[in-house]
């Protein structure tokens, strides 16, 4: 009976977001929202069917209503880890790593020596196990922050770095003759010509960099941290079977990615207009 009621719900979600998909304002805004928005109710409610009617125990899967309680009865906590985790440790180490990466971008650029030398190192540092720099950064910073902005700015410098040093090199010959024929040296062709060229791909580094941040930040915590957090919650409460705390908590870390990931692509539109890819 669970399996059947699970199937009309999603044959009724499935004929739903069809009779929108070939309407003839498909294309608008609020269907465009409203098509996911269904989706994910569907399966919201699919899952809340198959807890109640097979009764799954809530420390295997606990039911989405159970875990709304208690997202709504911890909004105090989890402000309190989104902080810590997100705008903190995430926010600040997303920063500091695309500085440090903008910049090594552009003295590699001026060398092709340093090239040659820093792209193997930052494959290097990309390749680093975060299981085993996390322990390290916390016993050299201390378990507060600080050290998971460090493991964050490690992550997000080679995506970054790469993209960049990508982006400088995609004008054509005939653009950078032209900025020679009009007097221009490095300087002013960089920042005329070379670096709008890049930003599409940097703004595809950035993006890359907002989920290894949230990652980052939050494995980082389990292996230190102050009595707050989100890793530090995760851990904890599944160690006292709250399964649905973890859950609230995925739910925070998920919203926080999204918006994250939705602001890098907001300001790239913004930015890069011109560019065929946001016509």
């Amino acid at each position: 009976m669970a399996y059947l009621l699970a199937g009309i719900i999603w044959a009724a979600g499935w004929w739903v977001n069809s009779r929108l998909a070939h309407t003839d304002g498909a294309d608008s805004p609020a269907i465009s929202l409203a098509i996911p928005a269904i989706f994910g109710i569907t399966l919201i409610a699919i899952w809340q069917v198959l807890v109640q009617m097979l009764e799954i125990s809530p420390i295997i899967l606990p039911a989405p209503t159970d875990i709304a309680l208690r997202f709504a009865g911890s909004l105090s906590l989890l402000w309190a880890d989104f902080v810590q985790t997100i705008l903190k440790g995430a926010l600040v180490g997303y920063v500091l790593g695309t500085l440090a990466a903008f910049a090594v971008a552009i003295l590699a650029d001026r060398s092709a020596f340093l090239t040659r030398g820093i792209l193997p190192v930052g494959a290097f540092m990309a390749a680093l196990p975060i299981v085993g720099t996390a322990p390290i950064f916390v016993k050299w910073l201390g378990s507060d922050w600080q050290s998971k902005a460090a493991v964050v700015a490690v992550m997000v410098f080679f995506p970054i770095l790469v993209n960049t040093l990508a982006g400088l090199r995609d004008t054509s010959a005939m653009q950078r003759d032209l900025m020679r024929t009009y007097g221009a040296g490095y300087w002013p062709t960089l920042i005329k010509l070379r670096i709008p060229a890049a930003l599409p791909f940097v703004f595809n580094g950035l993006k890359i960099a907002t989920t290894l941040a949230l990652i980052g930040a939050i494995v980082a915590e389990f292996f230190g941290s102050p009595t707050v957090g989100m890793g530090f919650r995760i851990s904890t409460s599944v160690g006292q079977l709250a399964m649905d705390m973890v859950w609230a908590e995925i739910i925070v870390a998920a919203l926080a990615g999204s918006a994250f990931y939705g602001a890098m692509a907001f300001a790239e539109k913004r930015v890069t207009f011109w560019h065929p890819s946001q016509r």
